[in-house]
């Protein structure tokens, strides 16, 4: 068979119209995303058409995750709502209880009226020292609730906690308080070096529970006639402000021009003294109250002599009883545990006297 020749024009033009068509068709399409996810590479012509739909893509992927955050937030939103319901109701009936028990602690520990209530420090380790306060001139049991309601006079032995609540050392506080009825727990931590702290505390305590004329602290080494103190502070109920005791150690309030510790004072300054004793004289000197030195309350032995009651005693002859006695050299009576019957029947005011002042 024989083949026509097709003529170079036929050829030309035939080349032309395929370079048209493969330009056409190439317009309509772009290349593929490579392999590393780099954004595609958009030819020149529609760019502005293509751009557009995957801006439209990614504008449902954000709105998806958005409406996915905003129903997470509104779960989120319901469940504190509830848990605020619950809190709020858990916070009504804690105040409501609370104010039920504040109701009853204030029916049970109403402010009563009194006329000396007496604190007397004591520690853990001091069993033996109440028992013989109590064998000697502190009535026990009915006696004490008598005393208190007939002649207006508290007495209580004062004790915080441990540093454990609850501890065996608390126990056995609780236990001899159910015998003998006779301690003030005070919100405090038992240690020798916390005495002044404790000593504030029992004054703030007290202050709230008796509404008293007078508020007297000793310490559980001290024999007390209860007599001679109660006719000894009714002399000074008339005056106001007053503080009554027995300055042993001499000024504790320095004031301008006197030198302590080498150092110069411009105006009365006020100590902290790791004596409780001394703590207290120098805030109720702070206080500018009526200091009294009422000598009866330290009947104590001069150095040298061995003991109390050489200086008690004559003081009874003369008929000045003492209110508190002590060893000088202890600032109580030394060996006290032994000492205080003896002290108590050369000294004491007699098993009646209390029963027989007039207040």
């Amino acid at each position: 068979m024989r083949v026509k020749p097709v003529s170079a024009k036929t050829i030309l033009f035939l080349c032309v119209a395929c370079f048209l068509a493969g330009t056409l068709f190439t317009g309509q399409m772009w290349t593929s995303p490579s392999s590393n996810h780099e954004s595609p590479v958009l030819p020149t012509r529609h760019n502005g058409v293509l751009k557009r739909k995957i801006i439209e893509g990614e504008s449902g992927d954000v709105m998806e995750e958005v409406t996915k955050t905003h129903q997470a937030i509104k779960s989120l939103d319901k469940a504190i709502s509830t848990l605020g319901m619950e809190l709020t109701a858990s916070k009504t009936s804690q105040t409501s209880g609370q104010g039920q028990h504040l109701r009853q602690h204030s029916s049970n520990h109403s402010i009563q009226k009194a006329f000396v209530v007496i604190g007397i420090n004591t520690a853990f380790s001091s069993r033996k020292r109440r028992d013989s306060i109590r064998e000697t001139w502190l009535p026990k049991g009915d006696k004490l609730k008598q005393l208190e309601k007939e002649k207006g006079i508290v007495v209580r032995f004062m004790i915080g906690h441990s540093t454990t609540l609850g501890s065996i050392l608390d126990k056995s506080i609780d236990e001899e308080d159910a015998e003998h009825h006779d301690f003030l727990r005070l919100d405090h931590i038992e240690g020798y070096h916390e005495l002044s702290t404790k000593t504030r505390l029992f004054f703030s305590t007290v202050t709230s529970m008796w509404d008293a004329e007078f508020y007297v602290k000793i310490d559980d080494d001290i024999h007390l006639n209860l007599g001679v103190l109660v006719n000894t502070l009714a002399k000074y109920r008339s005056r106001p402000r007053v503080y009554i005791g027995c300055m042993k150690s001499g000024p504790v309030l320095y004031q301008k021009g006197v030198k302590y510790h080498e150092a110069e004072y411009w105006k009365p300054i006020l100590h902290r003294y790791a004596n409780e004793d001394v703590s207290l004289g120098t805030w109720l000197l702070g206080l500018e109250v009526e200091m009294v030195d009422e000598r009866s309350m330290c009947c104590g032995t001069p150095p040298g002599v061995l003991f109390v009651e050489a200086d008690c005693e004559w003081k009874a002859r003369s008929g000045n009883m003492c209110v508190a006695s002590y060893d000088w050299k202890c600032s109580g009576i030394c060996k006290s545990v032994e000492r205080m019957k003896d002290v108590h029947k050369a000294c004491g005011e007699g098993d009646g006297a209390v029963w027989n002042v007039e207040i």
